[in-house]
């Protein structure tokens, strides 16, 4: 099992649903929040005064499956959330030890 961790850019999280969604995977985990990487923030002008955002928002989707569908959730993620710009994010894959479903105590591969 794996936990796949991507952080897109916000206005690209509705695709990335729907294409997670078209290849089976039901249960996804979102979380808004603030980083920088290359881009290294911008600035903004507000009520006349220039000032410096350096954390830019993101959303964090995160998703548990089975090891063999790994592949095809990276793809799936990666074609719905590129737009070829900086900015587009990373994608991070983490080894799952275990997952247990609270309401039936399933555990393994079951839960997910």
């Amino acid at each position: 099992m794996k936990l796949i961790a991507a952080i897109i850019k916000p206005f690209k999280l509705d695709d990335v649903r729907e294409a997670l969604s078209e290849i089976g995977i039901a249960g996804i985990t979102v979380v808004e929040v603030k980083g920088f990487g290359r881009q290294k923030g911008h600035t903004e002008l507000y009520r006349g005064a220039e000032y410096v955002v350096d954390f830019l928002p993101k959303i964090k989707v995160e998703v548990a499956v089975s090891a063999d569908k790994v592949e095809s959730v990276i793809e799936a993620i990666m074609g719905a959330a590129q737009t070829g710009k900086i900015g587009d994010g990373k994608i991070f894959v983490y080894p799952l030890e275990q997952v247990i479903r609270i309401r039936t105590g399933e555990s393994g591969p079951e839960a997910l």
